[in-house]
């Protein structure tokens, strides 16, 4: 993209490539008055029309955008939200005035905008975090590391995308930001950190990258698992985790799965991963997504009546952000009417915002079992009765008739031309098995989440 290309030209590009990924619907609900206001030092301030759009764009579509952006100028580094002349007029008390035409470049609303010094989101806090039967053991362990750091070190969070792992590990980070602050925390994601660790080897910049790292008193890192074949990130984290370690520094993880089944790490960083403490965030419970559902409404001035929690928590089982997401569409569609929606309303809205189901083929099954269990994907079709084979071989019938609801007979023809009560033996064989077996019960919880 030449420099002459304006933000409004440089939007308008990036608004076909998103059009085309998104449904039209939510295309014009959420996109319609959006602008790029300005270009400055790597940085696109995009302005909505008010706080739920922001929040809305920010938490589900800010990849999307910032990808988009990115194609048309490698020069833009990252997105900045700013909300438009006619929001602030209407909330003048709220949200601090800001135009292009002013000269006014301080941002509204700073407390919603990820700290620069560390890299937290003061939003998320202990406060606003919503504790149940699901993640109250993780709660727990967040508490024990503030009342004595290093007591679980490193504390290791794990669960599917949505499930809270997120705002849990950047809430310990806030709390020490705001009650110990002589104490340096700073949190960054893997791919991040893998990014910054490759610019700083082509500049060769290595020792400033090191010294960067070392000076903290808690380190957070999300979604380690994308660290996952990165094989010298790996080992500049294991020699940065070392010397964290040693000098007593608490260290936070965070991934999709256990430590111990993510691909393509080195083994003595798994070990380092789980010689701490090793916490899994499942999906919520119906009453804690309720719980959940009705806190985030209260703290946006707009409260949901029961029937419609109980309504959103009984269509969205597991993901936290899709919930929050609805909500954010319901709350924006309630300020503009002026009042509560009914529950009529309310389907109405669930059912634009859906989005369609990922299917899954066989394929995509086979091949992540075979790379789970580290063997070769030909070798699942052989007629073979390795035990090393045959055992995922099980499993992956499981799941094609469990998850996929493929029949039998259409598993055994694509699994190498077996025979139907072959695949029913599989099936019942490790149904049954998964009853009191624990470490299959993980294992089989963990190929799910990776599918």
């Amino acid at each position: 993209m030449e420099n002459t290309t304006s933000p409004k030209q440089l939007w308008e590009s990036a608004l076909v490539e998103i059009g085309t990924s998104i449904s039209k619907a939510n295309f014009q609900t959420w996109f319609k008055d959006t602008n790029v206001s300005r270009l400055e030092d790597g940085v696109a301030y995009l302005a909505v029309p008010n706080a739920f759009v922001r929040d809305w764009i920010s938490d589900k579509y800010h990849k999307m955008a910032l990808h988009a952006l990115r194609n048309l100028s490698e020069q833009i580094r990252s997105i900045e939200y700013v909300i438009t002349k006619d929001e602030q007029k209407r909330a003048p008390a709220r949200i601090a005035e800001w135009t292009h035409d002013s000269g006014n470049t301080e941002l509204p609303l700073k407390e919603h905008y990820t700290n620069k010094e560390n890299n937290l989101n003061p939003r998320y806090t202990f406060d606003s975090f919503v504790v149940g039967p699901f993640n109250e053991l993780a709660h727990a362990a967040a508490q024990a590391i503030i009342k004595k750091p290093a007591v679980y070190n490193p504390l290791f969070f794990y669960g599917n995308t949505g499930h809270g792992k997120t705002h849990l590990v950047q809430a310990v980070g806030n709390f020490l930001y705001k009650t110990e602050p002589l104490k340096k925390a700073f949190y960054i994601t893997s791919e991040k950190f893998q990014i910054e660790f490759v610019v700083a080897m082509q500049a060769n910049r290595i020792n400033q990258f090191k010294e960067k790292y070392r000076i903290y008193d808690l380190f957070i890192m999300d979604d380690i698992q994308f660290l996952s074949g990165k094989w010298k990130t790996q080992e500049e984290l294991f020699h940065l985790f070392n010397t964290l370690y040693e000098s007593n520094k608490q260290i936070i993880f965070s991934a999709d799965v256990h430590p111990n089944f993510i691909s393509d790490i080195q083994d003595r960083l798994k070990s380092r991963f789980a010689s701490g403490m090793v916490v899994d965030l499942p999906a919520p419970d119906f009453e804690s997504r309720i719980a959940i559902l009705q806190s985030k409404a209260k703290h946006s001035g707009f409260p949901i009546s029961m029937e419609t929690a109980q309504y959103l928590a009984g269509i969205i089982e597991g993901n936290i952000r899709e919930l929050e997401g609805l909500l954010n569409a319901i709350i924006c569609s309630s300020q503009l009417k002026g009042r509560e929606l009914n529950l009529s309303e309310v389907k109405s809205i669930v059912k634009a915002n859906e989005k369609p189901k990922k299917m899954i083929s066989i394929k995509d099954v086979l091949r992540v079992i075979s790379n789970f269990y580290q063997i070769e994907e030909s070798s699942i079709y052989e007629k073979t009765r390795r035990k090393e084979v045959v055992r995922p071989r099980q499993i992956a019938m499981f799941l094609l008739r469990e998850d996929c609801s493929i029949s039998y007979p259409l598993i055994g023809q694509k699994l190498g031309g077996r025979d139907h009560t072959t695949v029913i033996h599989s099936y019942e064989k490790i149904k049954n098995e998964l009853k009191h077996n624990s470490t299959l019960e993980q294992e089989i919880k963990q190929l799910r989440a990776m599918l």
